[in-house]
């Protein structure tokens, strides 16, 4: 039985994530409680929303007293959220909270509080207008250079910082993304609404954040699609009841499990996302390759050297039989092929540790492709 680290490989605020699986936030209903319930079954959870400033918790009772929604109502968000955290402490869950806020200072006063030992998630989702109003929520997507001074302000604190955005609201989220990668975030939580994968491939290819897929995901299928499309996580709010938190967990453990990469993308001829280039052959033919190569600004010859430099001294750097010379220029294992698989068997390499392979290989080519990171301004 593998564990947490080597099926899934994911870390966030240096804590090994023990399963792609999250809670998202739902205000006044996910707290410690909410969470402590589940934790058998989830890897990380942001709690909250909390509001953090007089006019977010304002907005809070506002909400609150029209009877519209539920929240979390205190007069004091340093002595709420410090009992929420303790409660979380010993978990194994991954904690993050989910923030509102209308200032920077709004957001650092509760960083200097806690430090580490949370995951600051700056709420730019909520769509209620009393939070729009106090400079919170949507309001954020509308004024990105707004949100960009918040990442910033809370990176400067040294940090874990996720954002929670909804997607169709700011008017370019590929250009979003990467001003939130250009200014420091670790995290990007997306409420895809009823956008579906193809947006969430639009941002995994703007940018290396570690990106959760959030809205509607309650079967396996859903799931994998998320993952196949870029994202790292799934997250659920409304749906999160244990009976389909566990079945997605254990759906996903024995996928990882049998196949060595939980998140393998699609192929790039079939809809995949950027790290699908550890699957594409050589630049030798007219194929969805060349313009994404073109995309990311990558010459025919850079995109070959690159990858053999990426696998030298690997087992993916053999496979004379196969059709290029080299592993690394071989497909996906759902995709059927002789050669690669006449290869594996005489290098003893099982199909499962190829594609764990090829993951490196990704990794490692994603790391190259977003070398140079933008700044916030220019997005």
């Amino acid at each position: 039985m593998m564990d947490a680290f080597e099926r899934f490989g994911l870390i966030i605020n240096d804590h090994v994530v023990k399963t792609p699986v999250a809670i998202a936030s739902m205000a006044g209903i996910v707290d410690a409680r909410y969470v402590l319930e589940r934790k058998n079954h989830i890897g990380a959870a942001f709690i909250g929303g909390y509001a953090i400033d007089r006019p977010t918790m304002d907005a809070a009772k506002e909400i609150a007293a029209r009877g519209e929604r539920k929240e979390f109502l205190y007069d004091d968000p340093i002595a709420a959220l410090g009992a929420e955290i303790e409660l979380l402490r010993d978990s194994g869950v991954v904690a993050g909270i989910n923030l509102r806020g209308g200032s920077p200072e709004a957001f650092t006063a509760i960083a200097d509080a806690f430090g580490d030992e949370v995951v600051y998630e700056v709420d730019a989702h909520c769509r209620q207008a009393p939070m729009i109003a106090a400079g919170a929520g949507e309001y954020y997507l509308k004024n990105p250079g707004a949100l960009v001074a918040v990442v910033k302000a809370l990176k400067a604190k040294n940090v874990t910082v996720s954002v929670k955005i909804r997607v169709g609201v700011s008017g370019d989220d590929q250009k979003l993304a990467r001003a939130l990668w250009g200014a420091g975030a670790d995290i990007l939580h997306v409420d895809l609404m009823d956008a579906g994968s193809a947006k969430l491939r639009q941002i995994r290819n703007s940018c290396p954040l570690m990106l959760i897929a959030n809205n509607g995901i309650t079967g396996f299928d859903r799931m994998r699609e998320m993952l196949s499309h870029g994202a790292d996580l799934v997250s659920l709010a409304r749906q999160s009841d244990v009976g389909t938190l566990a079945g997605l967990d254990a759906a996903i453990s024995r996928f990882a499990d049998d196949e060595g990469w939980y998140n393998s993308p699609k192929q790039l001829c079939r809809g995949g996302d950027i790290r699908a280039l550890t699957f594409c052959c050589m630049p030798v033919k007219e194929c969805p390759l060349l313009p994404a190569l073109k995309r990311i600004g990558m010459s025919k010859e850079e995109y070959v050297r690159m990858k053999m430099d990426a696998v030298k001294g690997t087992p993916l750097e053999a496979g004379p039989n196969t059709c290029f010379g080299s592993l690394a220029w071989c497909c996906k294992t759902s995709s059927p092929c002789m050669f690669r698989d006449m290869t594996l068997a005489s290098d003893k390499l099982s199909k499962r540790e190829y594609m764990r392979r090829k993951r490196e290989l990704s990794d490692t080519l994603m790391t190259r492709v977003f070398h140079d990171v933008p700044s916030p301004e220019s997005g």
